[in-house]
């Protein structure tokens, strides 16, 4: 059914409150989104139609921009998020890295052995 997902890698080293993480798991899938859209419009909208599909997985900052560079060599838009230092992190504390909207089977080549969240 689900042909199209969205991965939010989190950075599992911060401490961020469950509100906090909410929010920048919310800014790094509206800003994949919206790359989506400018760089593959025909996946986001059959991401839209299916539900709109997100994984929450976990890594290591490192990790992050590991990631981030093979999804652009896939071709898969993403997003790296990075704290505006308002309230419980640094300024530019890179938090979440959001992956797609794509074709599932290509964002699992780069995420699958990443845990839950």
């Amino acid at each position: 059914m689900f042909k199209h997902k969205q991965v939010i890698v989190v950075r599992e080293d911060l401490k961020m409150s469950p509100g906090k993480l909410a929010v920048q798991v919310a800014h790094g899938s509206i800003a994949a989104a919206e790359r989506a859209r400018n760089e593959r419009k025909e996946w986001l909208k059959a991401w839209l139609a299916e539900g709109q599909k997100k994984v929450v997985v976990k890594a290591e900052e490192d990790e992050l921009h590991e990631l981030r560079d093979q999804a652009a060599e896939l071709g898969i838009p993403s997003e790296l998020i990075q704290d505006a230092g308002l309230t419980e992190l640094p300024p530019g504390t890179t938090t979440v890295l959001a992956i797609g909207p794509a074709p599932s089977e290509l964002v699992d080549r780069i995420t699958r052995n990443l845990p839950l969240l």
